[in-house]
């Protein structure tokens, strides 16, 4: 776990600008790892370390885009930086990163955050008082950050009711593992997670890989 100094951390981030994104989306996915991903509410701003990230890429099967643009899909078509928001299972929303210039449809999966702001907001929303279950796993994740449909399309470059902010503190190493909950392109290496991190989501085997 790293330790944030401030009572409200969030107030000395800045949005990533678009151009700091890197435009392959498997570089995207390990470069969000330690940034912050912050949600406004009128009731108050709930923020946490992104800690588990997977890349979904152009031609993979496991991959919402693989056959093509929808009406579903289309913010994954955004140019990198935008969210795009889906409903899942019929009982959870999650939350994804456009990936790659304007009309790639690739994407990157948030998968789990560290809380450092809102906790007790979060703690109201997921009806648990267990820090490290609040947002592990990606449909814990959007419940505890009231992420729903209505951000679909949301540019995350720009502070608004959903955007990424710069890390408030180095990241520790991150670790690389095949995804998790598909049944398609199981084998490929995208998943990507902070090693040692309590918050991470998805079987302590895979959270041992290099």
């Amino acid at each position: 776990m790293v330790e944030i100094d401030s009572k409200m951390p969030t107030r000395r981030l800045r949005p990533l600008r678009r151009r700091e994104l890197p435009v392959s989306t498997v570089r995207l996915a390990r470069y969000l790892i330690g940034k912050t991903l912050v949600r406004q509410l009128p009731e108050g701003t709930l923020a946490g370390r992104i800690v588990e990230t997977e890349a979904y890429l152009t031609g993979d099967a496991a991959a919402h885009t693989f056959r093509g643009p929808t009406p579903r899909n289309r913010s994954l078509y955004l140019e990198r930086g935008h969210a795009y928001v889906y409903f899942t299972y019929g009982n959870h929303f999650m939350l994804n990163v456009s990936g790659g210039h304007d009309g790639t449809g690739e994407g990157v999966l948030i998968r789990a955050v560290e809380p450092i702001e809102g906790i007790e907001l979060m703690e109201h929303r997921r009806r648990t008082k267990s820090l490290k279950d609040l947002a592990r796993g990606p449909g814990c994740l959007a419940s505890a950050l009231q992420v729903d449909r209505r951000l679909d399309g949301v540019d995350l470059t720009v502070r608004g009711p959903l955007w990424i902010g710069t890390a408030l503190q180095r990241s520790s190493a991150i670790g690389t593992s095949v995804r998790i909950g598909i049944t398609k392109e199981v084998h490929r290496l995208l998943r990507f997670y902070e090693r040692g991190s309590a918050f991470v989501s998805g079987p302590r085997r895979l959270n041992l890989s290099a």
